[in-house]
């Protein structure tokens, strides 16, 4: 077992460093194969609606290339039963005390030792789900925005290279300017 305060104890996956790739148009059919696998697997679960979202799911925008996928559920009743169907197809479940983030559960799919996508499930009830659909709507109607997002991202992965919380917290401020807007 992973003692998760030891980081020298953890998968090679879990502290890579960030990249940002350029815009690859295969990340959206990246993001239906895995739409179509998650169906399968989370739908017994009555986890039905699974969106993909984040950078790779906007156009032309350079992002870390991996694809983020989101699911909503009514309770997190069923998460062990859903931790081991998801094992099995090498998402690796990501408890919320080294998650750091209460509101969802996080899997990362893990091929090769590197993350190729991560899956998000929220609750129903959170803010989370509608936000984060806004704001990729957002900046698929507004190619300016995103190429404001695509220049602070690649700023932010050089000054927070090891440091995903950091790069993350950072792009912050942008998020809540763009699902502010009116």
């Amino acid at each position: 077992m992973t003692d998760i305060h030891n980081e020298s104890t953890w998968p090679v996956w879990a502290t890579e460093a960030i990249e940002i790739a350029q815009p690859d148009p295969q990340w959206v059919e990246q993001g239906h194969m895995y739409k179509n696998e998650l169906t399968i697997l989370l739908t017994p679960f009555a986890i039905n609606d699974i969106q993909h979202f984040g950078s790779t799911a906007i156009p032309h925008l350079p992002a870390k290339p991996i694809i983020d996928m989101m699911a909503i559920t009514d309770s997190f009743d069923s998460l062990p039963a859903i931790i081991s169907v998801l094992e099995k197809e090498n998402w690796n479940y990501v408890p919320p005390e080294l998650d750091g983030k209460e509101h969802r559960r996080f899997f990362v799919k893990v091929i090769n030792d590197k993350r190729v996508a991560h899956l998000h499930i929220v609750l129903q009830q959170g803010e989370q789900w509608k936000n984060q659909l806004l704001f990729r709507d957002r900046l698929i109607a507004h190619p300016e925005w995103a190429e404001q997002y695509a220049q602070l991202k690649q700023k932010l992965a050089i000054d927070n290279k090891d440091d995903r919380e950091a790069y993350t917290q950072a792009k912050t401020d942008f998020v809540q300017k763009v699902l502010s807007h009116h």
